[in-house]
Parts: C-alpha cells; sequence; structure tokens
C-alpha cells in the first residue's frame, strides 16, 4: 500500500516523527532537529525534505501561536516588528551564506553551546514572571535578536527558536509563556517566509506536507497546552535536550566533511 508514491509505513513515520518534533518545538524550539532527518530518513531528497517540512511545520507553529495567544501569551507589539526583523535578516543570512564558509559558524556554535547549556543548568528554573526592565530595552534586546538570529536563520538555521526564547526569557526578561509565545509569532513569519519561497521553486510535496501537518497542529497544540500549564517545569529541559542534539549534528556534519 503506497500513499502519495511512498509506502505507508514510511508515511507513518514521518507523521510520527512530525507530531514528536512539534511537540518539541512548541516547548523549547529546535523541532526541525527532528523533522527533517525523518523526512530524509524516508527518502525524500534534501530540497524537498526542507520545503515540505517547512509546510507542516509553519501550519503547526500557527497551531501553537494561536492557542498562545488566545490565553494572552503573546506580546503582539513586540513580536510582529521582530518577525519582519527576522525575515529581513533571514534574507541577509541566506545572501551572506554564498560568501562565508559555514564550517566557521559551526566551529562558533560547538564552542557557544556548551556554554549556554551550563548557563542552563545552573539556572533551576526559567522566568514564571516578568523582569522589571526598561521598555526601551526590551525592545531593543528583543528586535536585535530577531535580526541578528534571523540571519543565523538563513546563514544555517538549527535552534532558532530555542535561542530566541533563552534571549527573551535572559536579557530581555519576559515571563516564559509570554517568551514562547511571541518567539511562536516570529518562527511562523520566517516559517511563511521560506515556504512561499519552497512553493515558488516546486521544492515543496503539498499532499504529504498537508497530511504530516495534522500531526504538526497536534504536537503543537499539546506541547504548548503543557508549556502554558508548567512553565519553565518543562520547557527548561527541554532546551537543554534541543542544545545537545544540536551539538551532536553539528559534529556530525563536521566529522562527515
Amino acid at each position: 500500500m503506497t500513499i502519495f508514491g511512498y509506502s505507508a509505513w514510511l508515511v507513518a513515520m514521518i507523521c510520527a516523527g512530525v507530531f514528536l518534533a512539534a511537540f518539541v518545538d512548541s516547548i523549547g524550539g529546535g523541532g526541525g532537529l527532528i523533522s527533517v532527518p525523518v523526512y530524509l530518513l524516508a527518502g525524500l531528497p534534501a530540497h524537498l525534505a526542507l520545503g515540505t517540512n517547512k509546510l507542516s511545520s509553519g501550519v503547526g507553529t500557527a497551531a501553537s501561536m494561536i492557542r498562545y495567544a488566545r490565553r494572552g501569551f503573546a506580546d503582539w507589539k513586540l513580536a510582529l516588528p521582530a518577525a519582519l526583523l527576522a525575515l529581513a535578516g533571514a534574507h541577509m543570512g541566506t545572501r551572506l551564506q554564498l560568501m562565508v564558509d559555514e564550517r566557521i559558524l559551526k566551529y562558533v556554535l560547538l564552542a557557544v553551546l556548551p556554554v549556554v547549556a551550563i548557563i542552563m543548568l545552573r539556572r533551576r528554573t526559567l522566568r514564571e514572571e516578568a523582569g522589571e526592565i526598561d521598555p526601551a530595552k526590551r525592545r531593543l534586546i528583543v528586535w536585535g535578536a530577531s535580526l541578528l538570529l534571523g540571519i543565523y536563520d538563513g546563514f544555517y538555521g538549527p535552534g532558532t527558536g530555542t535561542f530566541l526564547l533563552l534571549v527573551f526569557c535572559g536579557p530581555a526578561k519576559m515571563d516564559v509563556r509570554t517568551a514562547s509565545g511571541s518567539v511562536k509569532i516570529v518562527n511562523f513569519a520566517s516559517n511563511m517566509g521560506a515556504l512561499a519561497a519552497a512553493l515558488a521553486a516546486k521544492t515543496c510535496l503539498v499532499p504529504l506536507g498537508l497530511l504530516a501537518a495534522v500531526f504538526s497542529v497536534a504536537g503543537h497544540f499539546l506541547g504548548a497546552g503543557l508549556t502554558i500549564k508548567n512553565g519553565s517545569k518543562i520547557v527548561r529541559p527541554v532546551i537543554i535536550a534541543v542544545l545537545v542534539l544540536l551539538a551532536a549534528r553539528i559534529v556530525y556534519e563536521l566529522v562527515r566533511g
């Protein structure tokens, strides 16, 4: 039995992997570290895997974004300009990728990731309540981070949502729930930008992506609900797991050459 030209068990594997990726992504970001390899394992060429993943993950991100927003856990005044800056940054990052060796960034990340992980392990919780900070300073931090991490997203990509969440909860002193909802707005904008490019280039398997999107919505909806209920108790360990996955991926890519 085949579905969209792929065996039923491969499609089932994709849907299960996308559900898990969406669940992780809605809590601490980094879902692409799971979903993209799943698409590749199913036999999709890299360009189709990336394009189809943008469809399923983009629809799923919309689900968690809506759930956070309906509960009041999204700062639209901060997040909408941040989303535009992330889109501009992603465009710049993509252009920069053509001029700079990607291995340089990977070596930098290998040095930075252990430091970030240690900070997370030392910090027992993320903020449950917003901290005191000048609103102008918060805007500067959030918008500046969105532009810089947008450049990173266009240049390399994995873990962008996780890094945004760490900045929003850390230097910007947002509470973990509002930070999570705001990050989803930024992520949704960047996903839609990438999806538009994939559709234009015909590197997205729309029927398969839409089927996987159903499972992505379920994963995002469940994960967002758990974050709203449990806050940093669930977000912190997921972020640490994502950082470990990202480090493992970078090491693998460097060793593979």
